[in-house]
């Protein structure tokens, strides 16, 4: 397929299905698109390890959130999914954001359709919006303040006792800060597919055959399998509590792709992904995964596709994002 005919069809497809000579370096290549373009290619810890390699920052939401709103680079390459790039463009109007594939999308996010949240936000006027930042930008504009999994309880913190709190869309993460911060929020019924799906029994079955590994767990995962765990934190939590604990072996119940930045950082420890209720690879995101290293070095050479936004839109959504910023940055949370 010709570079005219594939830019045509990027809408159906997601990316750009141009074939890639298999003799290329596509790590060379890439490196030269970053100096070429002023291009800086951010990824989530959730992609394909090569991806994390060749990546200038690897980080959690908040990191990745705070890096796009400091860079100076004119094209911003998000190696993650869709509502990563979108908070990517809100904080940078003015610089070109391309995504691999834009059909990597977020189970999480799509369980909060816009329309349905406005009418139930309308029950509740007198509740302030918290909104964890896996959600779309529309989400974001019907909220207050933006959240994620690192900055979630010093949010909470940072409001008076009494104010009324509407959090969307986990109701896993919303219940797990219900509990630890003696909040009533009301949750929204989201979920994401990967942490709703570990197995318990599977899990304890595995610490009974490794009965020195610790359990480590994202607080997307249901509420019976955080009761088990050893450790309870954002995916950049995890991993600073995996490379930094006495433990040698740890059962690690989120996504997978975290497993890679944890055997580069503590290669004599053992990694051991937590089981789905089923055989499938259920414990991989298959949005995250729609991202590879040949739509990544296709996506900056080509720069699409690309990630555009209705102005009103991306303003209403930057604003619970700057709240976000600003708490975080007092709490200490921000380098």
């Amino acid at each position: 397929m010709n570079i005219a005919e594939a830019k045509s069809k990027v809408e159906e497809k997601g990316f750009l299905d141009i074939e890639v000579d298999v003799q290329m370096d596509l790590f060379v290549e890439i490196e030269r698109l970053k100096k070429e373009k002023n291009a800086i290619v951010l990824a989530h810890y959730y992609v394909d390890g090569d991806i994390q390699d060749v990546s200038d920052f690897l980080g959690d939401s908040l990191g990745l959130a705070q890096k796009a709103q400091s860079t100076n680079a004119d094209m911003i390459v998000f190696a993650g999914v869709h509502f990563m790039a979108e908070t990517a463009k809100i904080l940078n109007p003015t610089k070109k954001v391309v995504l691999p594939d834009l059909k990597a999308g977020c189970s999480l996010a799509d369980s909060a359709p816009a329309g349905l949240f406005k009418a139930f936000k309308e029950k509740h006027p007198d509740h302030l919006v918290i909104s964890y930042i896996n959600c779309t930008s529309d989400i974001k504009a019907l909220s207050d303040i933006i959240c994620t999994s690192s900055n979630a309880e010093a949010i909470l913190h940072s409001l008076p006792k009494d104010q009324k709190v509407i959090f969307a869309p986990d109701k896993n993460l919303g219940a797990y800060l219900n509990k630890k911060t003696g909040r009533d929020m009301l949750l929204w019924s989201g979920a994401c597919m990967v942490h709703e799906i570990f197995s318990l029994e599977k899990i304890i079955k595995l610490k009974v055959r490794n009965p020195n590994a610790k359990v480590i767990a994202h607080p997307e995962c249901e509420e019976a399998v955080l009761r088990i765990a050893d450790f309870v934190g954002s995916t950049t939590q995890l991993l600073k509590y995996a490379v930094t604990d006495k433990a040698v072996e740890f059962i690690v119940a989120t996504e997978t792709g975290i497993l890679h930045q944890m055997q580069k950082d503590a290669p004599y420890k053992t990694f051991i992904p937590a089981p789905p209720n089923n055989g499938c690879a259920c414990n991989d995101c298959p949005y995250m995964k729609l991202n590879s290293i040949e739509k990544l070095y296709l996506c900056m050479e080509y720069e699409t596709p690309e990630i555009l936004m209705d102005e009103d839109l991306r303003l209403a959504a930057k604003k619970p994002i700057d709240r976000m910023l600003e708490i975080s940055r007092a709490a200490g949370l921000l380098g």
